[in-house]
């Protein structure tokens, strides 16, 4: 009983505290959504030209002026994890090891990277794109001085041909 009666004491003594009229207690509003990402605006000139520039160095089987776009160091990620390219010969290899070649179709400024749709085409040299020619990808850049300081493929959520090799 005593227990009781402490209890009961207790939970008064609680619900007195903090001089709140519960009776006028709301409940708190939603908080408010974030603002959705603003839409794409069309990229800097001068972005999309050495985005294009690259590509079209990648297609015509050119992997040493491709890479010569790049800026040193840089960071790519090709649905792997970012790798830090520290001197040419690796930019080289990066370039040399993307089994397709690529037409920009589309180049948008996302506010904090520019995303480039691309077409995948065969091209000279190393690696086959085979099954991926005529499919789409999408590559997220940072450009910095005229140079691709990081390249990153976009992966979609569900992609169309999932067997389909990047760029």
């Amino acid at each position: 009983m005593r227990i009781a009666c402490a209890l009961a004491l207790l939970v008064l003594g609680v619900a007195a505290c903090g001089g709140e009229d519960r009776s006028k207690a709301t409940t708190p509003a939603a908080a408010p959504r974030p603002p959705s990402s603003p839409a794409p605006k069309p990229a800097a000139d001068t972005d999309e030209k050495v985005i294009r520039g690259w590509a079209d160095a990648l297609r015509g089987g050119d992997v040493a002026k491709a890479a010569r776009y790049f800026a040193l160091p840089s960071v790519v990620s090709n649905g792997t994890s970012p790798i830090r390219l520290k001197n040419r010969e690796e930019v080289e290899f990066f370039n040399r090891t993307l089994p397709c070649g690529a037409k920009v179709t589309k180049v948008e400024d996302t506010g904090k990277l520019t995303v480039a749709t691309l077409e995948l085409t065969e091209r000279p040299g190393p690696g086959q794109c085979g099954q991926g020619v005529g499919g789409s990808a999408r590559t997220a850049f940072e450009i910095r001085d005229g140079k691709i300081a990081q390249w990153r493929r976009v992966v979609d959520e569900e992609p169309a041909n999932p067997d389909a090799p990047s760029i």
